[in-house]
């Protein structure tokens, strides 16, 4: 009997060590298992969800993020079934998706960037030599609006501004490169920002408006020629030196790739902020639960805030965040936005009436 009770009891031990072990499994499992979420993205957020550090600190909140880049417009034309998230770089084409895919409002909006106008340093000078652009220091100043458009209006060339005759590489009219307005983010919302400010410091809401802008829009788009769909490549010919001696990016990829490069290779580089601009609010359609609570975690998680905040985004809520991640670039970004008007834009639909006639 003494026998048949130590073959049970070890047997019951090896049991229950056995039941340890599986369960002990089964608890690792839970805690580094992850919900694969996948998403169409605008291509200026590529890099941050390709960061090492932000696909980790996705993981330890339990998400494995998959993303395909696309032109912030043209999701509307994609079919976004068996996504779980499209996050456009502007609220009014999140609104549209949103509508489209009738999705619970309101939507995150995690972080934000405005509009601003890269510039060889040639350039820079030169315009403000001629009053249409202030220069703050080494690396930063103030596009004129209102003067830049009158400029364009006339058809000026560059050969007209005084000082431009030293720098071989200003040539041809004077304008800003921006992408196609029909596809991308970034271009719509230069033709919202223009038509503020040629609409006399109003927004565009109506046809009349669309009439009275409408031919200044279509100069400041038709000169470019063939526009790109991607402010990521518009950004990487201007930084390569190729292209146009002005351009129109966010903040976020010039704070970004000063952050990259510990500011190596900006010598030549002014960032004209206009002196009415744009946000653009990167804002998450949440196309099930999984793509809200993402949505969410980016708003509100410190660790991804402060990541995105390194990637030159602003997190919403606390621009302290933006002014710590860029303080060693300040000679290059105005962090407080200091003397610069944030422009509304326009409806959806009145956004895209724009575009197509400013496309012609």
């Amino acid at each position: 009997m003494r026998r048949i009770a130590g073959i049970v009891l070890a047997v019951l031990l090896i049991g229950g060590v056995v039941a340890a072990v599986v369960a002990g499994r089964h608890g690792e499992d839970k805690g580094t298992a992850t919900k694969t979420v996948r998403g169409v993205i605008g291509s200026e957020k590529s890099d941050f969800f390709a960061d090492p550090d932000v696909v980790k600190a996705l993981a330890a909140k339990g998400y494995t993020v998959k993303t395909e880049a696309s032109g912030s417009w043209a999701m509307e034309g994609l079919d976004l079934k068996g996504y779980d998230f499209a996050f456009p770089s502007s609220q009014a084409p999140a609104d549209q998706l949103a509508a489209k895919y009738h999705v619970q409002e309101p939507l995150p909006r995690p972080f934000y960037s405005p509009l601003v106008v890269v510039a060889h340093r040639s350039a820079a000078e030169v315009l403000a030599g001629n009053d249409l652009a202030t220069l703050d220091g080494k690396g930063r100043g103030t596009l004129k609006m209102a003067a830049y458009l009158d400029a364009a209006r006339h058809d000026r060339t560059w050969q007209q501004l005084k000082g431009a005759s030293k720098y071989g590489e200003l040539t041809g009219t004077l304008y800003v490169a921006s992408t196609d307005p029909e596809s991308s983010n970034s271009g719509a919302l230069y033709l919202a920002d223009a038509s503020y400010v040629a609409n006399g410091g109003k927004v565009v809401a109506n046809n009349a408006d669309i009439d009275r802008t409408a031919p200044l829009l279509h100069q400041l788009v038709s000169v470019q020629g063939a526009q790109q769909s991607s402010s990521d490549a518009v950004f990487r010919d201007f930084i390569s030196g190729a292209g146009n001696p002005l351009v129109l990016v966010y903040e976020s990829q010039v704070a970004s790739m000063l952050t990259e490069q510990h500011g190596t290779g900006a010598d030549d580089l002014v960032v004209l902020y206009p002196d009415t601009t744009v946000n653009s609010d990167h804002t998450v359609v949440a196309l099930d639960a999984n793509g809200r609570a993402l949505g969410e975690l980016l708003s509100t998680d410190p660790t991804l805030r402060k990541l995105a905040a390194r990637h030159g985004f602003r997190p919403q809520g606390d621009a302290a965040e933006f002014v710590s991640a860029t303080a060693a670039h300040a000679a290059y970004l105005n962090q407080q936005l200091t003397g610069v008007r944030q422009a509304p834009v326009p409806t959806s639909a009145v956004l895209h009436e724009m575009a197509r006639r400013a496309r012609g």
